[in-house]
């Protein structure tokens, strides 16, 4: 039976967030709250669990923002630093629930964090000064097609950043899809039916690992969703101005932008309003 999920966009900006440091560009030093971005990451809610969707450089502000009290698992995309180096600000949430926190991830996140945070994943023996986050890894094998995490069904769909393998998540109909420049034909064929579709967009010209504006907006027509919401955005987009409707819009009716607290439920049967004010 399918349930309610609620997803909040924590962080909406890409690896250098927005604004970026000494840029003096209308973005970044707008006033309008919607145009600050920390770095890319997401709260995802179905069954009474709650799920991290990477653990950005910014997850304890994010956290502190909007209040969240317990994670369940992480679901780990990639292991870019934008995406997991805020991973020791989850042993606060191992000290509030007085346990290990399961995180899965393909092989290369896997390899990454194990080299990289070897104090968490391959201790040598006590740990000395502060605390140590207690995270567990499960590895999702190459053509995993779901897991299941706490109850909840989770889709996993590979796409390229580059020449490496990403994850996606699909759950119920709501699908994150960060930091890809390829999707391939056999995660088009599963993304179909969404209500929400969280898609990257870095900017307005080419880039080697991310889907630009132009190549998010071919490729939203091949799923088709009720709502699609660009995120991984730099400093060429002022939200204002790419959000606005009627005539001169630059964006279809269906496609908006995240901006950091946005908050969406897709209910059993359909989506709510995303572009209500963040929580």
């Amino acid at each position: 039976m399918s349930e309610p999920v609620e997803i909040t966009i924590l962080g909406c900006g890409t690896s250098t967030g927005v604004p970026m440091l000494q840029c003096r560009c209308p973005v970044c030093t707008s006033r309008n709250r919607k145009n600050r971005r920390l770095r890319a990451s997401a709260w995802l809610k179905t069954r009474g669990k709650s799920f991290l969707i990477d653990t950005s450089t910014d997850l304890r502000e994010q956290a502190l923002r909007e209040n969240i009290d317990r994670v369940d698992a992480i679901l780990y995309t990639h292991p870019h630093s934008d995406h997991v180096s805020g991973i020791d600000d989850v042993r606060s949430f191992n000290y509030l629930q007085k346990s290990s926190i399961p995180a899965y991830g393909n092989s290369w996140t896997e390899r990454e964090l194990t080299s990289r945070y070897p104090y968490i994943f391959n201790p040598q023996g006590p740990s000395e000064g502060g605390g140590v986050p207690q995270i567990q890894f499960h590895l999702i094998p190459d053509g995993t097609t779901s897991i299941e995490v706490e109850g909840v069904t989770i889709e996993t769909l590979t796409l390229k950043h580059g020449s490496q393998d990403v994850l996606a998540f699909r759950v119920e109909n709501v699908a994150y899809l960060t930091d890809c420049n390829f999707i391939p034909d056999e995660a088009v064929a599963r993304l179909q039916g969404l209500d929400i579709l969280i898609l990257d967009c870095l900017r307005l010209e080419r880039h080697g690992t991310h889907f630009n504006l132009e190549e998010s907006l071919h490729f939203i027509p091949r799923v088709n969703p009720r709502k699609t919401i660009l995120t991984h955005l730099g400093h060429d987009f002022e939200y204002g101005e790419w959000t606005k409707r009627g005539p001169g819009a630059k964006l279809p009716k269906n496609v908006t932008l995240a901006y950091d607290g946005m908050h969406v439920r897709v209910s059993a049967n359909h989506s709510s309003n995303p572009s209500g004010a963040p929580r």
